[in-house]
């Protein structure tokens, strides 16, 4: 039998060979790294509470949900009437010392996180629940330009789970052109006006992000402010 003849070996340039072994080396870096923050991670979160801590946060929220049940019997103050049928509320404070009851009322006000604010119609079930979180919230009575700044300035719109800035009038078209509704403008004068379509467009806009004030500035306002002296306490800016 004739002999087999050696095959060529397949040749491979050096240059993909180093840029292989380059991707290699950058995937298992890449790979521990990822390691290492899963692990950190979990380290991080991970917090071992002592019975004091439990006993602490129990007694809060019992008291609170005491406070919040006698404000809720007080007759509504004469101050807390509605003043305008739009109101814009501030959500400044309030975390783990709240009872689920008072983070029910604050939900369904759509104020998750501290330092967001969010335009309502002034009516009876919204000032009974005002009253309730009185010590988590202030709010106050915006005028037409008050409305203009926060929603030119710090306006966002939720289409489809996705959030957007109000910068395009196609997308607002789009979602609220069945209303009549096509540009920022027509938001606008809809809030300012607690239009016929004043739901539509507030469950449009997302909540509003503020600014974190200093401490000195909030330091014992539990009562309504005008809306101008809210617009100075969270700083609303183009710049922000």
């Amino acid at each position: 039998m004739a002999e087999e003849e050696p095959k060529p070996l397949n040749f491979v340039n050096e240059i993909v060979l180093k840029k292989r072994k380059n991707n290699e080396d950058w995937a298992n870096r890449r790979k521990e790294q990822l390691e290492q923050r899963v692990k950190k991670s979990k380290s991080d979160n991970f917090v071992i509470k002592k019975p004091e801590q439990f006993i602490r946060e129990y007694r809060d929220k019992e008291a609170d949900l005491i406070k919040m049940k006698h404000r809720g019997k007080r007759p509504v103050k004469a101050s807390m009437f509605p003043q305008s049928k739009l109101l814009f509320i501030i959500r400044i404070q309030g975390k783990n010392d709240m009872c689920p009851q008072t983070r029910k009322h604050l939900y369904s006000l759509r104020l998750r996180r501290v330092f967001t604010g969010v335009f309502v119609k002034a009516n009876e079930r919204v000032l009974e629940i005002l009253q309730k979180v009185e010590p988590y919230v202030t709010y106050g009575y915006p005028n037409l330009k008050s409305v203009n700044e926060l929603i030119y300035k710090k306006g966002l719109a939720k289409v489809n789970k996705q959030v957007f800035p109000l910068t395009d009038n196609n997308i607002i078209e789009q979602a609220m052109g069945d209303h009549k509704i096509i540009c920022i403008e027509d938001i606008v004068n809809e809030i300012a006006n607690v239009g016929s379509h004043f739901k539509e467009v507030c469950s449009f806009l997302c909540p509003f992000n503020l600014n974190k004030p200093d401490n000195k500035v909030l330091q014992g306002k539990k009562k309504p402010f005008k809306m101008e002296v809210i617009l100075v306490i969270v700083r609303i800016k183009s710049t922000s």
